[in-house]
């Protein structure tokens, strides 16, 4: 009998929370793939056709400008134009550009297919995003939340399969890519959603952001370094010390199994313990982890083992900075447009990494992971020394997926928190 009413209401909540907007979460599936697919492609790709480590990282960075990009110009091309009419448009533009890819290469072509395909791609979220927040309730968002960080760790983590496709068919990734960002507007297609109003977002200076919540700009930035560098820079990496791209594709699955993993855990312990001490525990992790890459060569099966506990540190990171700034800001100042700045951090962040460790990366073949320990080691220290928040001023902690657009802080749960009382 008890079965069978918690039975019900799961059928319930899955018929009026989920199934009105599976289409978006299908959507954000395919996107996901692809997304997680070419990113990681694209470096191993480059080092096969002998590219140097400088230039790849270079190209690499160009798909995190765009996204930056993405986050202050789009909203207004969106607004203009409308939901469904941008998600076509953006969609198609990232077709064109993953096809423009196979045509032939160019070092300097392939930094703006990168550019633009980091634009189009982060405007989908944006839009996706905001269509989320329009279909939930205060009482869902923390759900509906959840369940796009899952879709999108899982999706990207399959992605990372594809690189195993045969040899004689490697630029037939480009066309996979293409198919599956014509799946998403498909699915987009075939559906009824209201289109929501996009509310002008203000600008927040990174000085400005960090005077107010220090720790959360410098772990978003940190945060940002390291999974910019994971995408783009770590494959290139592993390909350098193992010359197998299956070895890269698992590789990369499991690290990805491994961030997913770490979201409900550290959540829990940083909630009973708080974020700084959460922050400084994945810095120094991070830290740990990556000097072994550095002092070690690592066999195959270990090899798995230490991408999966990366995983889990460094993709930690930048959700316990977005909540040490929910747990910091009172309700006078826009917890919202906080969120976008520290997005904003992260994003500066995945575009710095690619550039830096590409140019470290032709000097020094572990510069990749002594720049993590480093990092790992700086921001465990900055966060010790910050401010402990006292147990009653904690916000309660919530999962974030690998990548997002500008509207996600739209959808944190947390932000009806700061609503101010009228």
């Amino acid at each position: 009998m008890l079965v069978n009413i918690i039975l019900q209401g799961l059928l319930l909540k899955l018929r009026t929370i989920i199934f009105p907007i599976s289409s978006l979460f299908f959507s954000i599936g395919f996107l996901a793939i692809g997304y997680g697919m070419i990113l990681t492609f694209v470096g191993v790709y480059l080092k096969e056709l002998h590219v140097s480590n400088t230039v790849i990282g270079i190209i690499n960075a160009a798909f995190f400008l765009g996204a930056v990009s993405s986050s202050i110009f789009s909203q207004k091309i969106i607004s203009t134009v409308g939901h469904i009419r941008s998600f076509a448009a953006f969609a198609s533009i990232m077709v064109v550009s993953f096809l423009l890819h196979s045509v032939f290469f160019n070092e300097v072509l392939w930094a703006v297919l990168r550019l633009i395909s980091g634009f189009a791609f982060y405007a989908l979220l944006i839009i996706i995003e905001s269509w989320l927040n329009e279909k939930s309730s205060e009482e869902d968002r923390g759900k509906i939340l959840a369940i796009y960080t899952i879709i999108f760790y899982l999706s990207t983590a399959l992605g990372q399969l594809f690189l195993n496709i045969d040899e004689h068919f490697k630029q037939a990734i480009f066309t996979i890519g293409s198919v599956l960002v014509l799946f998403s507007v498909v699915t987009i297609a075939l559906t009824k959603i209201k289109e929501p109003k996009l509310t002008a977002f203000e600008k927040y200076s990174v000085p400005k952001i960090f005077s107010i919540v220090p720790l959360a700009t410098v772990s978003s930035f940190i945060g940002g370094f390291f999974v910019g560098g994971f995408f783009t820079m770590v494959p290139v990496y592993i390909l350098m010390q193992n010359q197998s791209i299956e070895v890269v594709s698992y590789f990369m699955l499991v690290s990805l199994l491994g961030g997913l993993a770490s979201q409900w855990p550290i959540g829990l312990l940083s909630d009973k313990y708080g974020r700084r001490k959460l922050i400084a525990f994945s810095a120094f992790f991070s830290f740990v982890i990556s000097s072994l890459f550095v002092l070690f060569t690592p066999s195959s099966t270990s090899l798995y083992l230490l991408g999966f506990l990366l995983g889990f540190s460094i993709f930690s990171i930048y959700p316990l900075a977005v909540a040490r700034a929910n747990d910091v800001v009172d309700e006078n100042k826009d917890i919202v447009e906080i969120s976008r700045a520290l997005l904003f951090a992260y994003g500066i962040g995945s575009f710095i990494s690619p550039i830096l460790v590409g140019f470290g990366l032709s000097f020094f073949p572990e510069f990749l992971f002594a720049s993590f320990a480093f990092l790992g080691l700086f921001l465990s220290f900055y966060s010790l020394s910050k401010k402990r928040v006292a147990d009653d001023d904690l916000s309660t902690f919530v999962n974030i997926p690998v990548a997002s657009g500008a509207e996600l802080p739209e959808l944190d749960p947390r932000q009806d928190e700061h609503m101010p009382s009228s």
